[in-house]
């Protein structure tokens, strides 16, 4: 029960942990949160001087068409491991039959199924959150008047106003498929606590090696440099 007990904390200080960590990373490291929020500004910046912004609303209408698919998604993850705690008998002769397992007892069966239950309820807040903030943005973007020429120093602060909107609707889905991978760490947990620690530890090394070491983070950055320049060619 111990060795349980010191796994949860692991978990929890990987999860709490990282989240801070990236947070307070990105603000002085190009990551896919920093470089992505900077092409959202370019983005609402350049919506501002189109009078037909069907391609916006097509690629608003795709990114919520993701968040949607995975808080539907959610919510029959939360009725398949509620339906589980009708069959903890079953479910800990399926763990005992396992080699290596850790001896399952119902209570800790119980623990371990209500603290996916937590997870994925607050996956789902997530997801519904980060769908509302897509729905404000949407509602931005209607209102948004035509700058053609880009030089009306208001409407750029509008433009940047709709990219926070947008950083925080990510950022909210961000969280939520963070959830994810840190369920996957929960389902080792019923097997062996310390195969459950191995697995938090690896979650946060594969979360990182992407948000911050990826090709994908590369080819990111450097696009964020090109539009930069181009940027600064136009106001000279």
């Amino acid at each position: 029960m111990l060795l349980d007990f010191l796994a949860v904390i692991c978990f929890f200080s990987c999860w709490i942990g990282y989240t801070r960590f990236a947070r307070k990373k990105a603000k002085t490291t190009n990551c896919i949160a920093r470089c992505l929020h900077q092409h959202r500004i370019h983005w609402m910046n350049e919506l501002l001087t189109r009078e037909v912004r069907v391609g916006e609303a097509a690629l608003l209408a795709n990114l919520e068409r993701n968040i949607t698919f995975f808080a539907s998604t959610t919510m029959l993850v939360l009725a398949g491991v509620l339906t589980l705690f009708a069959q903890i008998e079953r479910l800990e002769f399926v763990i005992a039959s396992i080699p290596y397992s850790a001896a399952p007892t119902d209570a800790v069966i119980q623990i371990k199924l209500g603290l996916l239950t937590f997870i994925f309820v607050y996956a789902f807040f997530l997801f519904t959150w980060s769908m509302r903030q897509y729905g404000f943005l949407n509602v931005m973007v209607g209102a948004a008047p035509i700058d053609q020429d880009g030089s009306n120093d208001a409407l750029q602060r509008y433009a940047k106003q709709m990219a926070v909107v947008q950083d925080q609707a990510a950022h909210s889905y961000n969280n939520g498929l963070r959830a994810y991978y840190f369920a996957m760490a929960v389902l080792c947990w019923f097997f062996h606590p310390i195969l459950f620690m191995f697995a938090s530890l690896l979650v946060v090394y594969t979360l990182y090696k992407r948000e911050f070491e990826s090709r994908a983070v590369r080819a990111i950055t450097e696009g964020m440099t090109i539009l930069d320049e181009r940027k600064a060619r136009l106001d000279d």
